[in-house]
């Protein structure tokens, strides 16, 4: 009986080992979404820039997929126009932006998309939005909203977003943030060196002029951020203290989780301090 000598035959075609059950595909970078966005939004063609025409608010835009939990949202201020209070909102909300209707949004996303829906939101402090800075922000495994300034630290925006579901990014191009532009976070950026300055103490308190003092004290300039709600009519050590005593912001009640300096305080309007 012949036998066929060993390694004899037709070549086998090399095997391929499978992939792991668990990998991941590869991510289709983010983009705005088309349709979903505010009154006064405008896009680019490539649906990377987002800017705001005119007045101060209806700049809700939404990414066009989901976002995973870990996964960074990068992107760059274009366009900082001062005049207004408070400026970029980012969060991320169960609502599918393919079965929104433009017409439908509000003009805001805190409070009032944050009221109708499954959203989760809140503003950057003061100052941290300036033209050319990058802003990252993401959402936990444990629920928990962060962001980050060019090289700055971590900053917790707020806790309680809901996993379990898929969420997409929102953002408002709200107040002083006119222009952003969605970055690709797999492609090398220079990411600008100058950290947005975050400190867990009291600021130095520069004296009031007319207009800008302290809706507690009226006395020290109001130069501190409450987080998340955004509120700037307090000076340094009254906002400490109020965070301390209560963890209310006086103007809104929201709830406080940070305490941040705010470098542009607002002219106080009428009845603010009256509120208090």
């Amino acid at each position: 009986m012949a036998f066929a000598a060993r390694g004899s035959g037709p070549p086998r075609p090399a095997l391929t080992p499978p992939a792991p059950a668990d990998a991941e595909m590869p991510r289709e970078a983010l983009r705005f979404h088309a349709e979903a966005v505010g009154a006064q939004v405008r896009l680019d063609a490539q649906r990377s820039t987002a800017r705001r025409r005119a007045t101060f608010h209806g700049g809700i835009v939404f990414s066009q997929r989901p976002v995973r939990p870990g996964e960074r949202v990068e992107l760059r201020v274009l366009c900082h126009e001062r005049g207004w209070v408070g400026g970029l909102r980012v969060g991320f909300t169960r609502l599918d932006p393919e079965r929104l209707t433009a017409p439908g949004l509000p003009p805001f996303v805190c409070p009032d998309l944050e009221q109708q829906s499954p959203t989760w939101a809140a503003m950057l402090p003061d100052g941290c939005g300036l033209t050319g800075d990058v802003v990252r922000f993401w959402v936990n495994r444990l629920g928990r909203l962060f962001a980050q300034v060019n090289a700055g630290p971590r900053l917790l925006l707020r806790k309680g977003v809901l996993m379990g579901a898929p969420l997409w990014a929102v953002m408002d191009v709200y107040g002083t943030t006119k222009a952003i532009e969605l970055l690709d976070p797999t492609v090398s950026a220079p990411t600008p060196t100058t950290p947005w300055v975050f400190s867990g103490e009291p600021l130095p308190e520069p004296k009031a002029t007319a207009g800008e003092e302290c809706a507690i004290c009226f006395h020290q300039a109001a130069n501190t951020c409450l987080v998340p709600c955004g509120h700037t009519h307090f000076c340094s050590c009254c906002a400490w203290r109020v965070f301390r005593d209560t963890a209310k912001c006086p103007v809104c009640r929201w709830e406080i989780e940070a305490v941040a300096p705010a470098w542009d305080p607002p002219a106080l309007g009428p009845g603010v301090g009256a509120q208090l």
